[in-house]
């Protein structure tokens, strides 16, 4: 049976054109609208490739980008075109923008003396956490572009295609574990340092995205133009399993 990553669990639309906006660096307010639908159809169909379910709402925002784009090609008048633009893209945008940044504001908030109680943070681990540098959340499209960059460098010129072959995600997933146990951070293009076909690049991809759906994996960056880094989020092992840490035990089963 062939494995599917649901996107539910990391962004939306929304998210992939805002990734675009800024990999294109343009204006929210003036967005090549021909080259934004272009490029989140390659999209799409990247994400196809690796055996990614595509939500509905993602092939939604594929038709609202293609009859615009379709209806620039009219003689209709620039200021309907941009009105259109605005509405049906630009301003859900700036929506959700809004939105986003509300929320994490909120969720940065101490919540002290309500459904969290005050902890005193011992001098030497106050010092360790100050040594620590800041990092940057990766999101799926980035990965997703890291990806094909390794991609081009391992195997250039070749179509992806995902084939079932000896190797399952499951097993892709216990392998990473291993690794992670052993180095408690990883870059990300040493997890495909053993993969030879495209088919176990993906599994390899896919294995990832499922350890970072379950919480067991975190992925960031020191600045954005440092390689992709991997940090364990687990304590260890009990009974097969993996100790989240949530201090539930996890089963990679299939």
């Amino acid at each position: 049976m062939d494995y599917e990553v649901r996107l539910d669990i990391f962004e939306g639309p929304l998210d992939l054109l805002l990734h675009l906006i800024h990999k294109s660096e343009v204006d929210i307010f003036d967005i090549p609208i021909a080259t934004i639908a272009d490029q989140y159809l390659e999209y799409l169909e990247m994400m196809k490739a690796l055996n990614i379910d595509v939500a509905g709402d993602f092939l939604v925002m594929a038709s609202t980008l293609v009859h615009i784009k379709s209806k620039m090609l009219l003689p209709d008048s620039k200021e309907e075109q941009e009105e259109e633009i605005f509405n049906e893209i630009t301003r859900p945008l700036l929506e959700y923008i809004s939105l986003r940044d509300a929320a994490q504001e909120l969720s940065e908030r101490e919540l002290l003396d309500r459904d969290v109680f005050a902890r005193h943070v011992p001098p030497y681990l106050q010092r360790q956490l100050g040594d620590e540098e800041p990092q940057l959340d990766v999101n799926l499209f980035q990965l997703i572009d890291a990806f094909r960059r390794l991609m081009d460098q391992r195997l250039p010129g070749v179509q992806l295609s995902f084939r079932p072959e000896k190797w399952s995600v499951k097993e892709k997933t216990e392998i990473i574990i291993a690794r992670l146990k052993e180095n408690n951070s990883i870059f990300f293009y040493e997890l495909f340092s053993e993969d030879r076909t495209v088919s176990e690049f993906i599994v390899s991809f896919l294995a990832l995205l499922e350890l970072v759906h379950r919480g067991l994996v975190k992925i960031f960056q020191l600045t954005l133009e440092s390689d992709i880094q991997l940090t364990a989020l687990f304590e260890g092992n009990k009974q097969n399993g993996t100790i989240g840490n949530d201090g539930k035990t996890t089963q990679i089963d299939y």
